[in-house]
């Protein structure tokens, strides 16, 4: 199964890929001349785990789904009209043409990576379970990650917990509560030094970060990107969850922002 029930819509399929941030493309017979499989305005989404929906079947379906797969791989972003004839070259034998329209969608995915399985970092791999994230959860002990994980959610153990800095994705947000204050700086000023994530975030006081600022400028690293304390200042609570809640939405709010500039 590829998650898209062959009896699922085009458009619910479409709103499951946006929402996912999964790359799709869209396919539409705009005009029809002479006998052809199928009408003028039927539509087939082509995504990364098959296709939902049909234009017809036969090299025709064949050819959209090539063309749909090529323009995802190039990151194509306009839409592209190709025009077919259903003859032998095809290996139909419909005698029409069909004009065809291949709209792609390439939104990108909401990477979130959360270095450190304690209480708050698993308490945000739950509260995340239900948006439209790819979530990392990483720990240098392996019995501290969880043993069953959301479906958006992969667990990566990592003895050097500080290396895995280097695998995160760039424009990804990152957060970092690990068991270890010297870990929690490691690995803060691997992702600052990088400067291509979208948000730094460390759990902590501001004593916590007037102290890692202080280390940070000693080492040059700029420390004004850095967010700590994370999550909603006014919260008065320590509450796992509820830190957990307030970072969330943090974390929504600037991807909302980030998403209206780039429109």
């Amino acid at each position: 199964m590829n998650g898209f029930p062959q009896n699922d819509d085009w458009l619910a399929a479409l709103a499951r890929c946006r929402d996912a941030g999964d790359p799709c493309a869209l396919v539409t017979l705009v005009t029809c001349e002479g006998s052809t499989p199928r009408a003028g305005g039927t539509k087939m989404l082509v995504h990364e785990t098959g296709q939902t929906g049909s234009i017809g079947g036969g090299h025709l379906e064949l050819k959209a789904v090539e063309t749909a797969r090529k323009m995802l791989a190039a990151r194509e972003a306009l839409p592209r009209l190709e025009r077919f004839a259903l003859g032998p070259s095809l290996g139909q034998c419909c005698g029409g043409a069909v004009t065809l329209l291949v709209e792609p969608f390439l939104a990108e995915p909401w990477h979130v990576w959360i270095f450190g399985a304690g209480h708050v970092g698993k308490a945000l791999v739950h509260h995340l379970a239900g948006l439209p994230a790819r979530v990392t959860l990483v720990d240098p002990r392996a019995d501290a990650l969880p043993a069953v994980l959301p479906a958006n959610t992969r667990a990566l153990h990592e003895p050097h917990v500080a290396d895995a800095a280097v695998d995160v994705p760039p424009g990804a947000m990152a957060l970092v509560m690990t068991h270890s204050h010297d870990l929690d700086f490691a690995l803060v000023e691997r992702l600052l030094r990088r400067g291509d994530l979208a948000y730094v975030g460390l759990i902590g006081s501001h004593s916590k970060r007037a102290r890692f600022e202080a280390r940070l400028v000693a080492r040059q690293v700029d420390p004004r990107a850095l967010v700590c304390p994370i999550g909603d200042k006014s919260l008065n609570s320590k509450h796992p969850h509820a830190i957990a809640v307030s970072v969330v939405v943090q974390l929504m709010s600037l991807k909302s922002m980030r998403e209206a500039v780039e429109v």
